[in-house]
């Protein structure tokens, strides 16, 4: 009998969990094979449910990452004051994923290790937040900070100021260098200081010249 689609998807997230289970317990990623004879559905019914590793790792990731992509989404429908909201977004995916390293440092470094290996299969992930973050920007815009950007420039500028928050593997190598109160004052640095203006208005800004 044909699955609904709520039905498949439930059963898609449950296979995931699944084997997000046994990359834990065997401490590596857990190949096609093995995914299929562990999820104790017959070989047609499986690959009804994916088409192939591609697809099944797609699962995988969805379910590790949904709490994140749920964190973003409700930060962008808040009312927070710009600076707050910047800093939330940033913040809220920060404290899942230190929580997760800290929990199982070796679990969550072959996680890291999955993501890197299989990227281009996570890069939607990565665009939908940088999405998210234009959204941010835009409204911060609207209220007078990062003056004199495009809204490309401001988010490539971000997104390296901001990126030991962001990487998972910044976790592994700095560990509780990274912490909550520094992420704080980096934001604020942020709304302080990043625009694309000059003078008095931005006083400090711009006086490191690179040499051609």
């Amino acid at each position: 009998m044909a699955l609904t689609e709520m039905a498949r998807d439930a059963e898609r997230e449950r296979i995931a969990r699944h084997v997000l289970d046994l990359v834990k317990e065997r401490g590596s990623e857990v190949p096609w094979t093995v995914a299929m004879a562990e999820s104790g559905l017959t070989r047609a019914r499986f690959e009804a449910l994916f088409v192939d590793y591609d697809d099944l790792f797609d699962a995988v990731a969805q379910t590790w990452l949904a709490p994140q992509l749920a964190v973003m989404e409700e930060v962008l429908s808040s009312s927070l004051p710009p600076q707050r909201k910047m800093f939330e977004f940033f913040r809220r995916r920060f404290v899942i994923a230190q929580g997760r390293f800290r929990e199982d440092p070796q679990f969550f470094t072959v996680l890291c290790e999955m993501g890197a290996a299989n990227f281009e299969r996570v890069r939607s992930y990565v665009d939908l937040a940088d999405h998210y973050l234009c959204e941010l920007i835009a409204e911060a815009q609207a209220e007078g900070f990062f003056a004199g950007l495009e809204i490309d420039e401001a988010l490539s500028l971000i997104n390296q100021m901001i990126s030991n928050y962001t990487l998972p593997d910044a976790l592994i190598y700095l560990g509780d260098k990274l912490t909550e109160a520094k992420l704080a004052r980096i934001v604020d640095t942020m709304f302080i200081g990043l625009s694309g203006e000059a003078g008095a208005d931005a006083a400090g800004l711009n006086t490191l010249k690179v040499a051609s």
